[in-house]
């Protein structure tokens, strides 16, 4: 599968001139402003408002609809993962695709691990929830969703890679696709800023390296 810098772009882009204050992709730029620049013992503090902000988050990304097990709870049930987020140290909000370490490779998959303790019951489905978490809370990692999974099988179909999980091989993969796409990941990621709730207006936060990817792998085959 052959991609041209031209084609992140476009695509990329046009996922990006979809987002005014009001759509519901702007509801990634809201989460992760407010875990990215609240203090954890806010976090944990205002539970409530954590809570909220990911659970609207989650449900304009389409967590809440359907057989969703969510459909059945309310905010509060965000209380344990608001509560592992608020423990963590802060340094984590700077990891992104440019700097996936062997150490950061770990925990990506050790905070996956986390967040999924608080949030499935029952052997639920957790791959698309837990990284759709992730993406908005912290921005290290594109959500794995049928969409953006379906893009890279196919761009790795050489390395049999699966995506159907997170480990070791699925997030170096991410690595080696941003190692050869830097230029137009770069480009993108460093004049895309968030959205400020209160104003509308865009902020100075740009986008994550792994949100550009994200909204390459989905709209590349949605």
């Amino acid at each position: 599968m052959t991609i041209t810098h031209g084609d992140i772009v476009t695509t990329v882009e046009k996922f990006i001139h979809k987002s005014s204050p009001e759509d519901r992709f702007s509801s990634f730029d809201y989460c992760y402003n407010y875990f990215r620049l609240t203090e954890p013992c806010d976090i944990a503090n205002d539970s409530e408002k954590s809570c909220l902000t990911l659970g609207f988050y989650l449900a304009s990304w389409g967590m809440f609809r359907g057989s969703s097990f969510l459909l059945g709870k309310s905010a509060k049930y965000f209380q344990p993962t608001i509560e592992y987020i608020a423990s963590l140290d802060r340094s984590v909000w700077t990891i992104d695709v440019n700097n996936y370490t062997d150490e950061n490779i770990h925990k990506i998959i050790a905070i996956y691990s986390g967040i999924k303790g608080t949030l499935i019951q029952n052997k639920q489905s957790d791959l698309t929830l837990i990284t759709k978490v992730l993406l908005g809370v912290f921005g290290f990692i594109p959500a794995f969703d049928q969409y953006f999974c379906d893009t890279f099988r196919a761009i790795f179909r050489k390395e049999n890679a699966g995506f159907r999980r997170i480990n070791e091989k699925s997030l170096t993969l991410i690595k080696v696709f941003y190692a050869q796409h830097q230029l137009a990941i770069d480009e993108l990621a460093n004049s895309t800023f968030t959205t400020d709730f209160k104003s509308g207006l865009k902020t100075d936060i740009n986008y994550p390296k792994a949100k550009i990817i994200d909204m390459y792998g989905f709209n590349a085959r949605s």
